[in-house]
């Protein structure tokens, strides 16, 4: 893990243990309910949410670089036709995923179960964007003029929220996936996104 990823890690669980926060859960897709925040938390996720480092891909080799986005792109055609737009959008997913300490391919995976890739979808209780992301979350950090359908403002808020799921249930990745959708316990949306991901 990166110093940042821990260094954020870290924070938001001491101040998570030390507010006693717990998240009702929801009881469909992608509806979280909606809890306050300790103000160090919120300072912690405005830091993370607000900082605007352009997105770069990091491999070892371009050779790996090539393999992952032109393989990756082509499995994303018939969901994103315009070549340029899934470029955009892969080098966004891999940049906010690693940022958050996530395999970009879990957040595709992610992204393919809530969204089906549709920038603009809207789910029933209001979750939006690629990611889902529930419009309370806006608030709850700070952020109130975000805009949930542009492509790194999603990105960033999904994989900083899943990163936080994470660390409250301890790296239990399919504890973390159920409280991302406001599902937790039930099999079903951690299984969608666990086959997802090892699909690609």
């Amino acid at each position: 893990m990166r110093p940042i990823q821990k260094c954020y890690s870290a924070y938001i669980k001491l101040h998570l243990l030390a507010a006693g926060l717990l998240f009702a859960h929801a009881t469909h897709g992608s509806a979280q309910t909606y809890q306050p925040l300790s103000a160090s938390v919120q300072i912690a996720f405005n830091h993370f949410i607000s900082d605007q480092a352009p997105p770069k891909l990091t491999f070892a080799a371009q050779r790996e670089y090539d393999t992952w986005l032109n393989n990756t792109s082509r499995r994303l055609e018939k969901h994103i036709p315009d070549a340029g737009d899934r470029v955009d959008f892969l080098k966004t997913v891999y940049y906010e995923a690693t940022r958050a300490g996530l395999d970009p391919q879990l957040v595709l995976g992610l992204i393919q179960v809530e969204s089906g890739f549709k920038k603009y979808a809207v789910s029933s209780v209001g979750a939006r964007g690629y990611m889902q992301v529930m419009p309370f979350w806006l608030n709850l950090i700070g952020q109130r003029e975000g805009n949930l359908f542009h492509l790194r403002t999603n990105l960033r808020y999904g994989c900083i929220i899943l990163r936080h799921y994470l660390d409250m249930e301890k790296g239990n990745l399919y504890r973390a996936l159920g409280r991302y959708n406001g599902s937790l316990g039930k099999p079903e949306y951690p299984n969608l996104v666990n086959a997802a991901w090892h699909k690609r």
